[in-house]
Parts: structure tokens; C-alpha cells; sequence
């Protein structure tokens, strides 16, 4: 990249490959800062990962608050992944954005996605497909529950955005 951040001649950033990606720094929320901040480093995109390691690393992200990494993760597990796991990776990206965009007050938005990905992980459940350890009853809950909250008019109890790590759901349950 030049050091105008990736933009060649004042155009869009583009990775090695010439693909559109912003290269300005991003917080733990996956929100863009001013180019030459300090921000968050990116999870690398294309990685294959087994189930479980994936399961694993996206706790992690949303144990430490950083929602928008966690989706990212999936996001790799359902374009590497078997046809049939699709849905199941792609509903628990849809909540991992759906708590990024209520941990930035988007809460209209944040609780369409934490919804649709609950219909998407709830075809999972008893028998719906492998799940490999993840608790599709306590997520499904989690996430109606929190769409909810974040959907009540005025904010509901503590009003304001809630806080992504405090909110970060328990994959497995465990």
C-alpha cells in the first residue's frame, strides 16, 4: 500500500489482490477511525479453521468484547465450510453483528440481526444438523432476549447501548 493509507491516488484503499478494503484502522467494535489512529488489529481474512478452533476463537473475540472480529471468524467457517454447516456459521455471524450493531446504539438494526440469526442457528436444534458443541437453545434465548432489550423503547433497564463483552454470549454453553 502507498502511504496515503492505500489510496492511490486519493481513490478507494484496495488490498494486494486490487480488491476494495478500507485500510483505515478500525476500533474493537469494527468501527473505522481517522486514518494513522491507533485501532484494533483485523482478523485475517481466509483462514480454515476446523469447527472447533472456530467455535474457540470466536469466544475469545467476544469475550474481549470485539464482536465484529468474532463475526469475522464465522464468516471464514461458511465460505470454507460444507454446504450443509452454512447456515448454522452464517447465523452466528448474523449475532455476532447483530450484538456489534447494538453495542454501537444501532438497536433497530441489532435486533433485526440478532432475530435472523436466531432463525438461522434454531434450524439446528434437536438434530437440525452438527452443531459441534454450540448451545443453539441458550443462543436462540440469548438472542430474543437481547433483541428485546435493545428494541424497548427508551433502552430499556440501564438505557444506552449495551456493552459487547458484558453481553458476549456463551458459545457452548460451557
Amino acid at each position: 500500500m502507498s502511504g496515503d493509507g492505500g489510496r492511490a491516488g486519493g481513490g478507494r484503499d484496495r488490498d494486494a489482490e486490487g480488491r476494495a478494503r478500507s485500510a483505515r484502522p478500525r476500533d474493537g467494535l469494527g468501527r473505522p477511525l481517522p486514518y494513522g489512529a491507533e485501532g484494533v488489529a483485523r482478523q485475517p481474512e481466509g483462514v480454515v479453521r476446523g469447527p472447533a478452533e472456530t467455535v474457540r476463537e470466536a469466544q475469545r473475540l467476544l469475550d474481549a468484547g470485539m464482536p465484529f472480529h468474532a463475526h469475522e471468524v464465522f464468516e471464514d467457517a461458511w465460505k470454507s465450510g460444507p454446504e450443509g454447516e452454512r447456515e448454522l456459521w452464517q447465523g452466528l455471524a448474523q449475532l455476532a453483528v447483530g450484538l456489534t450493531h447494538a453495542a454501537r446504539g444501532n438497536a433497530t438494526g441489532g435486533a433485526r440481526l440478532l432475530l435472523r440469526g436466531a432463525g438461522r442457528v434454531a434450524a439446528y436444534a434437536d438434530g437440525g444438523g452438527e452443531t459441534y458443541g454450540v448451545d443453539v437453545a441458550g443462543l436462540v434465548a440469548w438472542a430474543g432476549e437481547l433483541a428485546g432489550r435493545v428494541a424497548e423503547p427508551g433502552g430499556g433497564p440501564g438505557a444506552g447501548p449495551p456493552e459487547a463483552a458484558g453481553e458476549a454470549p456463551r458459545l457452548t454453553g460451557a
